[in-house]
């Protein structure tokens, strides 16, 4: 039963009333916030015991309204007495702050990826090779759905007096050995419990490891939300999850229904806490954490197979999706025994499901533009209902993949669903009577501006930069900090202001005011002004900053400083021929046809005239060609150089007469390497270059002639 709302009503005037003598005044203060405070952890307790039963059990004893009071009692008492807040109140569950971004976390033991077995032989041969390795010894398989979501770890820190333990941190899978810190999100999530009492408790820390999920009705819910707000659905709910749990602002993944199912159970140091999978598996859902009840143990392969038909009979009719089944053994004695591959433990599987197939014919192909400008094509179909879904649109790719399946308008093809995702044309199975080919559009259909398809690319792309299709990734790439260095700039900004059309190409930006700013959500009179601020500054970097700003295919950093002290201005760039292009230095033939196309589109003209008005730099005085002790010396440089920044060491060797580059090759002279040197250190390795830190530079520059 809910908890009833205390009569006291406490104000923070009455508890502290001045009129009465000061000792009773003290006294009573004191036993009012007493009873405020048992009232609190009351409230608290009732809450989390509803949204267990409700968000864990599916088995509600109150109504939306009942629990809607509730917490709104609990919020008024915590904004009253926030020194009564616990890190684990329900009420932090309604989502923080924006952030950043995500920062990286090691995992206490890596999160490895499992074998798949796609069929029975398959399944058969696996447990063949268990029962090879474990010598005829006696062992037993659990059975649990494979649900399609992303893995999260969630980890657990004892309560400093040692009555329960508070959930800590929680890290998404990432490469395995290392995830993102996704904590605040995941507190928005309601079936994952924030507190464990004391009963059974172990004494250390411990991690849960399961999935993220959105089931069908929130799925549906969600893409209904943004069909309404014209944006983009949602391919399918496992990409739902995932993109709503790596928001960076909680409150909106706090807005959309995710679960969080678990399936094991650590130490910290990543040792089973449980002589066996089915004993961790039973406890978390003692604990109040949500395991899939559809779960089922298995004396040999033969009965792990009737599981896995069952549910893949079952499939459609279950509220979440799922693409097959693990099976692990089950004794953590053997698993242990058995041991891990590079990639896999050898003591678990997945069986996945076939892939859904359905026979339809070709409509029509529509084209799309994505972010980066590629056009993909994608087929209409005549509806058909695949597994309980009806399919009306399937992913062509490319025209190459159209090519390679030999399709046209109005054939008959094979589409499929594999594992849930969007729907694809497998192969065309029988050629329409009245078929037509198929063509890319010369012209954006989203911009009327020019579509372009370079030599070696599969992809054909419209090349404004302002088309609405790509403007918020043009805007994020010119804003960016290696480029016009816009700092306040982030993604949520960038969405409210094309979203609210204050920007339709970047630039607008500079015809932007503080009092535009101050009108979007979370943008108050200091941040506006810091923004503008950041904007105008940026109206005096250098002119090679502009022209890597603008977004030109294969134009970064270094070639736009290349092209700008080759040419001088904006308008020769602009002016120059294929060939007067590759004139400059590393400008190949694809480089010099993209810039030659970019510098010929209209809009793109209209953008510099623009930017030119806006006060942009369009000159540059080009470097007089010195030598020097570096002089004809190429250098790449990598990892995190002591003492100073990689841009200041690219100036330093720049300025002796040194060329620097992006990526090893045999025509390298030397590595400049600080910590974490990754891939760049194992090429030049490879390559017999000299790999030098800061200190052999610095002695190569301070050498006499």
């Amino acid at each position: 039963m809910p908890v009833k709302s205390s009569s006291l009503n406490i104000s923070d005037d009455a508890a502290g009333d001045a009129s009465a003598p000061g000792a009773d005044v003290s006294a009573e203060a004191g036993a009012l916030r007493a009873d405020v405070s048992a009232e609190a952890g009351a409230l608290r307790a009732e809450i989390r015991r509803h949204e267990h039963l409700y968000y864990v059990l599916d088995q509600p004893e109150i109504g939306d309204a009942e629990y809607d009071a509730l917490m709104r009692r609990l919020q008024a008492i915590e904004t009253r007495h926030p020194e009564l807040r616990t890190p684990d109140s329900p009420t932090v569950r309604v989502g923080g702050q924006p952030r950043e971004g995500f920062r990286k976390v090691p995992h206490s033991a890596n999160m490895l990826s499992l074998d798949n077995a796609l069929d029975e032989e398959e399944l058969r041969a696996f447990d063949a090779r268990v029962k090879d390795l474990l010598g005829g010894t006696t062992y037993r398989y659990i059975a649990e759905l494979k649900m399609d979501g992303l893995s999260m770890a969630a980890r657990y820190r004892p309560d400093a007096a040692g009555s329960g333990a508070h959930f800590d941190i929680a890290v998404t899978r990432g490469d395995g050995s290392i995830g993102e810190d996704v904590t605040e999100n995941a507190r928005t999530i309601r079936s994952l419990p924030l507190r464990i009492d004391r009963s059974e408790l172990f004494a250390g820390p411990f991690e849960v490891r399961g999935e993220v999920v959105m089931n069908r009705k929130a799925f549906d819910r969600l893409n209904m939300e943004r069909e309404e707000q014209d944006l983009t659905r949602f391919a399918n709910p496992r990409n739902a999850a995932a993109g709503s749990l790596r928001l960076l602002e909680p409150s909106i993944t706090a807005s959309r229904r995710l679960d969080y199912y678990t399936y094991f159970l650590f130490d910290e140091t990543g040792r089973p806490l449980f002589g066996s999978h089915w004993e961790s598996l039973e406890w978390l859902a003692r604990h109040g954490f949500k395991v899939n009840p559809k779960r089922r143990i298995c004396a040999d392969v033969e009965e792990a197979l009737a599981f896995c038909r069952e549910f893949e009979a079952e499939r459609e009719t279950l509220p979440y999706e799922i693409d097959g089944v693990v099976l692990k053994i089950d004794s953590i004695a053997q698993q242990l025994e058995l041991g891990f591959t590079a990639k896999a433990p050898r003591w678990a599987i997945a069986f996945k499901y076939a892939a859904r197939q359905v026979e339809t014919e070709v409509i029509d192909i529509e084209v799309s533009v994505g972010r980066t400008g590629a056009l993909t094509p994608t087929a209409v179909l005549a509806p058909k209902v695949v597994s309980g879904v009806t399919v009306s649109r399937a992913t062509l790719h490319n025209e190459d993949e159209i090519a390679r399946l030999g399709l046209e308008i109005g054939d008959t093809v094979i589409v499929e669903r594999s594992g849930d995702v969007i729907p694809k044309v497998v192969r065309v199975k029988m050629q329409g009577s009245h078929r037509k080919p198929f063509h890319m559009p010369k012209q954006c259909p989203v911009c009327a501006g020019r579509v372009v398809r370079e030599e070696g690319e599969s992809a054909s792309r419209c090349i404004n930069p302002n088309c609405p299709a790509r403007l918020k990734e043009s805007i994020g790439h010119f804003a960016s900090r290696g480029v016009m260095n816009i700092d306040g700039l982030g993604e949520v900004l960038i969405d409210q202001l094309v979203d609210s059309g204050l920007v339709k190409n970047v630039a607008d930006l500079y015809e932007i005011s503080a009092a535009d700013l101050e009108k979007l959500e979370r943008m108050g009179p200091k941040s506006a002004a810091n923004v503008i601020h950041n904007i105008d500054r940026s109206r005096f970097l250098p002119m090679p900053r502009v022209l890597s700003a603008l977004g030109i295919r294969f134009v970064g950093e270094r070639t736009a400083e290349l092209l700008a002290d080759h040419f001088g201005t904006m308008d020769k760039i602009a002016l120059a021929t294929t060939e007067e292009l590759q004139g400059a230095e590393e400008v190949g033939p694809r480089v010099a046809e993209s810039i030659y196309f970019f510098f010929r589109e209209p809009q793109n003209q209209q953008l510099l005239e623009r930017l030119r008005r806006a006060g942009l730099s369009f000159e540059y005085t080009v470097r007089e060609k010195k030598g020097g002790l570096l002089s004809g010396l190429t250098f790449v440089i990598t990892g995190t150089l002591p003492g100073m920044t990689r841009e200041e060491a690219k100036i330093l060797i720049e300025a002796a007469g040194g060329k620097v580059t992006g990526s090893v090759t045999r025509k390298t002279n030397f590595l400049l390497a600080g910590e974490d040197a990754g891939s760049k250190l194992d090429k030049a390795k490879s390559l017999n270059v000299s790999v030098i830190g800061v200190t052999e530079l610095e002695e190569m520059i301070a050498r006499p002639k």
